[in-house]
């Protein structure tokens, strides 16, 4: 076992090779490197599977052993101070190991198929294989400052992965505020370890959580400024798992293409964050006031990103909040204490959040491909619907993963999201209900979801291939005024359109768009697409193809099966308790986690009921909008009985500005920070150049006058100078005369 644990270390260097060789086979074979790109993506995945496989072996002697490993040896020693570089091998390692390398390989698998018509594959790949190496060694580090060195090293590859499309505006914009949002975290991180050392005297964590619980048991640090440099430790977390106010990166996050959002956002990186407060959990737990933060963090962030998620449009932005949502109540969890809870939701989530981005990009990658359809048009949910006839393996996937997130048994969530809601109700009934609470909105936007994706009629019908019925086209355009713009490619279906009966209809939404029948038949029933000089040609949205749909597949088994490992019922058959006993030793924690079948089925009922009644909600409102596309007056009538006669159409005003709008934080922080630093900016600009710069200039201004002025005095005639010298000496005794007597 001793052996094993030797060549840990090879863990986070394994995937660096990709895109080392990626970089030396452009720089000086770019022609044949290019020529075969494809052969990247399999040394990506195999060598992140060894990981992967390595990663398993260590979980099960970690299973066995109930030990802990520490290598380290010397980078840095001058006089008193040592620095040390190594690698922790606990169960908390093995768990975001073993999230990052499965996922990972599905992603990479997804990927190779998803990117195949990208100019950019090879950075792809050489992004995603430096990123996994970055976040591997961010998990196995053994002391803070190696922590914070992958710290930022992720948070490089997320600025790179999020702006990968870096020539659309928005992707550009969104990787800026992502790398300077964190930046605010990671600043208040940095400062957080300098203070802990100054402290402490070490980086070590052991050394770290001893001493710590030794000087405030004596009474021997300033109890106020240990908080305060926690405070700064847990801002790093804040910002890098998207936790409120520093949340608001994550959903312009989702310009980067899918596969990215599936494992960067979804399962590994904003995970980082609840990793770093798991492994501080023993400092943290001594400082109640940090505890509390935490806490109050979490409860905020569960309930800000559900109501975010309500009413947005975009898919990819839904499930971001989504995210956001779920990474509350991992904090919460480990505010409570609930260590294991918080990691078997982290567990469950990741591999459910992944399978739920990664049907959203087989969506995205199959409306991208009907004519007219730009990427932002593609991610829009109110242009969907009815995919269930085009896409039948993807809305099953995506339906698993959206039960499994709205917490139903016996799909892997429900087990995770039971756990914490169980604990909140032992630490405060006020948490518990908005936590409960949280979970109903969670139902509602995610089968929102899911029903304006898959269920109900096809927004865009095509005329049938035999050309010899033409079918009706319904147009909800959110772009141009009433929905008319006319794009000019040729191949635009609003070019059809004709400007005749239209009419209009809303439901949730605070503007109305026009819907246009009477189609003109098509002068070519086939959508040609053209990709590097290959021609795919669609008639309607199609299903992914076999390269995406495997990953898809794969991970519904884990969100079907990985809910097993945490279900609380035995301690001895509970396999997450046994192999979390490190970890739970290392906290002084002694609870028991085992309930009976009474209990157990008591808080599930009350938890799936709460579930339900959100998915109830979510059919009322969206199925019959699209089960009654073409009956537009059952439509009006039934808007206007949910506006008037349940919300009020004040409060879904509210709701819908509320959501839509992101809760106003991003106006808020443009006024107060981005254009108050501007003003500061233009203020001290007019500082420097009107008074600094005014005060030198008029010295110099004055001096000029002043030699100018002497210039003419002196005409270089002797008996000018006597006449001077006399007229002064006239002046002086005429002032001493009548001054004097």
């Amino acid at each position: 076992m001793e052996h094993t644990y030797q060549y840990s270390w090879i863990i986070p260097f394994l995937p660096l090779p990709v895109p080392i060789l990626i970089g030396v086979g452009i720089l000086f074979f770019p022609t044949a490197t290019k020529n075969l790109r494809r052969m990247w993506a399999f040394p990506s995945v195999l060598l992140l599977s060894i990981v992967m496989i390595f990663s398993a072996e260590l979980s099960i002697q970690q299973i066995n052993s109930s030990s802990i490993y520490q290598y380290v040896w010397s980078w840095t020693i001058n006089n008193d101070f040592s620095l040390e570089l190594g690698y922790l091998i606990d169960p908390l390692t093995c768990i975001m190991s073993i999230l990052i390398t499965t996922v990972g390989i599905m992603v990479l698998i997804y990927s190779d198929n998803y990117m195949l018509h990208d100019q950019g594959y090879l950075r792809f790949f050489a992004y995603m294989s430096f990123f996994t190496t970055s976040m591997l060694g961010l998990v196995t580090s053994s002391n803070l400052i190696q922590i914070y060195i992958f710290w930022e090293l992720v948070g490089m590859c997320s600025y790179l992965l999020i702006g990968f499309w870096f020539t659309r505006p928005s992707a550009a914009s969104a990787c800026q505020k992502a790398f300077v949002t964190n930046r605010v975290g990671d600043f208040g991180l940095l400062l957080g370890i300098l203070g802990f050392y100054w402290i402490t005297g070490s980086f070590e964590f052991r050394d770290l959580f001893e001493i710590s619980k030794n000087l405030i048991d004596n009474s021997e640090v300033n109890f106020l400024f240990l908080t305060l440099c926690a405070f700064l430790l847990f801002a790093g977390a804040i910002a890098k798992s998207a936790q409120f106010p520093l949340h608001v990166w994550l959903p312009d996050a989702m310009e980067g293409p899918t596969p990215i959002s599936a494992l960067i956002h979804a399962a590994t990186m904003v995970a980082a964050g609840i990793f770093l407060v798991a492994r501080l959990l023993p400092l943290f737990i001594v400082i109640p006031y940090i505890m509390y933060i935490i806490v109050l963090i979490g409860i905020i962030t569960l309930l800000l990103g559900a109501t975010l998620a309500i009413a947005q449009k975009d898919i990819k932005r839904g499930l971001a909040y989504s995210t956001m949502s779920q990474l509350g109540y991992m904090m919460l969890a480990l505010g409570m204490g609930s260590y294991r809870a918080a990691l078997f939701h982290l567990i469950t989530h990741a591999y459910s959040k992944a399978l739920l981005f990664l049907g959203s990009g087989s969506i995205i990658h199959s409306m991208e491909t009907l004519v007219g359809y730009s990427p932002d048009k593609s991610q829009n949910m109110v242009l969907m619907g009815g995919l269930t006839k085009y896409a039948p393996i993807t809305k099953t996937a995506f339906l698993l993963g959206t039960l499994s997130l709205c917490g139903i048994p016996p799909f892997a969530c429900f087990w995770s999201k039971d756990e914490i809601l169980n604990d909140s109700w032992l630490f405060s009934p006020i948490f518990a209900i908005i936590a409960c609470s949280t979970a109903g909105l969670t139902a509602f936007y995610m089968f929102r979801i899911y029903l304006l994706t898959f269920e109900g009629h096809l927004n865009v019908h095509f005329q049938n291939y035999s050309g010899k019925k033409s079918s009706l086209f319904y147009s909800i355009s959110l772009w141009g005024k009433e929905g008319r713009k006319i794009f000019k490619n040729k191949f635009s279906l609003l070019n059809l359109l004709t400007m005749n009966n239209s009419e209009k209809f809303s439901h949730f939404f605070k503007k109305t768009y026009g819907i246009y029948g009477n189609v003109k038949n098509f002068t070519d029933p086939f959508i040609t697409i053209n990709h590097f000089g290959t021609k795919n040609i669609f008639l309607y949205p199609h299903e992914s193809s076999n390269t995406m749909l495997f990953p898809m597949l794969i991970l519904v088994l884990f969100t079907l099966f990985v809910g097993a490992i945490g279900i609380p019922f035995n301690q001895d058959l509970n396999l997450l308790s046994k192999f979390l006993t490190p970890s739970i030793n290392l906290l002084h924690q002694t609870s028991n986690n085992s309930e009976d079948w009474y209990e157990f089925v008591t808080n599930a009922t009350f938890s799936v009921s709460i579930a339900c009644f959100g998915i109830f909600v979510a059919s009322s409102l969206y199925k019959p909008f699209y089960s009654s596309l073409q009956n537009f007056n059952l439509i009006n009538s039934f808007y206007k009985m949910s506006s008037k006669g349940i919300f009020g159409e004040k409060i879904k005003n509210f709701i819908y500005d509320w959501s839509y709008n992101r809760g106003y934080i991003d106006f808020f922080y443009t006024i107060a920070f981005i254009k108050g630093i501007r003003k500061l900016a233009e203020l001290t600009h007019f500082i420097d150049r009107r008074i600094i710069d005014g005060i030198t200039n008029g010295f110099g201004i004055t001096s000029f006058f002043v030699g100018e002025g002497i210039r003419y005095v002196g005409g270089g005639r002797i008996s000018s100078y006597l006449l001077l010298y006399l007229s002064y000496v006239l002046i002086f005794l005429l002032i001493y005369y009548f001054y004097f007597n």
